[in-house]
């Protein structure tokens, strides 16, 4: 009897609901706000990460 009582639970949460076609736009939205912080957060800290990299490679390689 319980384990009927979890696969309905299963199938009911693992199923993909037929009626629902997602959010696209929201999605994209995301997509590109994060492209965005990203590339924002870039420009004030791309030259310390380079410097950074380039100090442990050197490390590394002798």
């Amino acid at each position: 009897m319980s384990c009927t009582l979890l696969l309905r639970a299963y199938v009911a949460l693992a199923a993909p609901r037929r009626e629902e076609r997602g959010d696209v736009p929201g999605w994209v939205l995301i997509t590109v706000m994060t492209a965005g912080l990203v590339g924002a957060l870039w420009q004030f800290a791309g030259p310390e990460l380079k410097s950074l990299l380039a100090d442990a490679l050197r490390q590394v390689s002798g």
